[in-house]
């Protein structure tokens, strides 16, 4: 399948960021002499774990200053190919395209995540309402628009479905989200594949109620304050899902059966994809195989330019990122539980320290 990420933040979105490398910048200026200033923006789903490193590997690097951004998947690619960012954090590895105009750039596994299918239907959010791909694809291009449609009623025998529209909620931002979500939709339900595809951005179908938001955040208010609606949200956000009530879908897999994005489902789906692993470490794990395996996980990925400006810099990065993929260090079974994230296997652990070991000045 052909990757077709698309990149359209708004202007608003790259004048944050590029006010954020300023002050970055001007931090690395002002900063004691022999110190180095990380600035890391992206993904709103790894930007938890990244909140989580940051006071720990700082206390115990005084002479690195890092600073984290939520600014979606698709201005973490983009700032970090342009060298406005020493990391950028993604939901969504580099496509082809990407690659072959920035060959330096690294796509670096940090840790396992997976992505909830979440809803806000009064009297049914403790009750996991079944969804499919191609029931969600149906309700994303508005072919399904009430949720006791027969195709949603026949996936959930038994539960009163209430004669209610549907409010589907999307990111506007470019999002590795999407990304994911959207390649489950394309993997499951093959006219979705050949109308939308799947990307950091992709062209909704213009469903009248429907409405976009920005970042997980911004997907999770927007789910809080429409009742009847429903949404892809990253699951760092489900301590915030658990506090307002929401429900939390199970999810059609490809053996056809229906599971939650729990830790052990999650693991059985990259048991049988993690081993697929390219050396350059750029691959889907959507849509894995397996009767218990969830369908919508990924690899979060730090994507850093292997060419430094700097021995300084260049240590420092990889001194971070390799702390972060230690178990001993960022993979710790604590920072991973705190975000319900899956630590990185060993065999993954080896090639992104081979990628790690490519950065240089």
């Amino acid at each position: 399948m052909s990757l077709k990420p698309v990149f359209k933040q708004s202007a608003l979105r790259v004048a944050m960021v590029g006010v954020i490398a300023g002050s970055a910048l001007m931090s690395a200026g002002l900063a004691q002499a022999g110190s180095v200033s990380i600035l890391e923006t992206g993904s709103s789903l790894l930007y938890p774990l990244f909140n989580l490193w940051q006071p720990v590997y700082t206390k115990e690097h005084a002479n690195v200053q890092l600073t984290t951004a939520s600014t979606g998947s698709g201005t973490g690619q983009a700032q970090s190919m342009q060298g406005l960012a020493q990391i950028g954090a993604s939901d969504a590895y580099l496509s082809g395209a990407q690659m072959k105009q920035h060959p330096g750039m690294l796509n670096i596994p940090m840790a396992i995540s997976s992505q909830m299918v979440n809803y806000n239907v009064p009297g049914l959010n403790g009750d996991h309402l079944k969804l499919s791909g191609p029931v969600l694809a149906d309700i994303y291009a508005g072919k399904v628009t009430k949720w006791n449609d027969p195709a949603i009623a026949k996936l959930n025998p038994g539960v009163k479905l209430p004669d209610h529209s549907i409010v589907a909620i999307h990111r506007t931002d470019g999002s590795g989200d999407t990304f994911i979500f959207t390649q489950y939709l394309s993997d499951s339900t093959p006219w979705w594949s050949d109308k939308y595809s799947y990307g950091t951005s992709v062209s909704w179908a213009p469903v009248q109620g429907n409405i976009g938001a920005v970042g997980n955040p911004g997907m999770v208010d927007a789910l809080k304050n429409n009742p009847y609606s429903v949404a892809y949200i990253g699951v760092s956000f489900k301590k915030q899902i658990m506090e307002d009530h929401l429900g939390e879908a199970r999810i059609e897999n490809k053996a056809g059966h229906f599971v939650l994005p729990e830790i052990r489902n999650v693991k059985a789906a990259a048991a049988s994809m993690v081993p697929k692993t390219p050396a350059d470490q750029r691959i889907s794990l959507i849509f894995a195989p397996g009767a218990e395996s969830y369908p919508i996980i990924n690899y979060e990925y730090a994507l850093v330019d292997s060419h430094q400006p700097s021995k300084e810099m260049s240590s420092s990065l990889k001194s971070l990122l390799s702390w972060a993929i230690s178990s001993k260090g960022g993979n710790a079974e604590h920072f991973m539980k705190a975000v319900n994230f899956v630590a990185l296997p060993p065999s993954v652990v080896k090639q992104s320290t081979t990628q790690i070991d490519k950065i240089h000045a």
